[in-house]
């Protein structure tokens, strides 16, 4: 009889909470992004607000998009089409 039984590993856990994080960071540094959709649309802005369901994407010179986390396959950093607001057009 083995004196060390094997543990069968389970699936990984779902919400490690770094997804929170990478978005607080783009949305505070107001970096540029492309936003892959699951029907293969790519859209680009910055994301502005994100909650547990969705995110705000802030888009420069046409309406703002509320897209939900589930529509969304890939969220890519420096996309050259979305321009960043720059520090002179913010108003104190």
């Amino acid at each position: 009889m083995p004196l060390f039984k094997r543990k069968q590993k389970g699936p990984p856990a779902g919400d490690t909470g770094q997804e929170a994080l990478y978005l607080k960071s783009l949305s505070d540094r107001q970096v540029p992004v492309a936003v892959k959709l699951r029907d293969g649309e790519v859209v680009h802005g910055w994301i502005e607000y994100f909650d547990d369901m969705m995110v705000r994407l802030t888009r420069e010179g046409k309406p703002n998009l509320f897209i939900y986390k589930t529509q969304i396959r890939t969220i890519t950093e420096g996309s050259g089409s979305a321009s960043r607001r720059s520090p002179q057009r913010e108003t104190l």
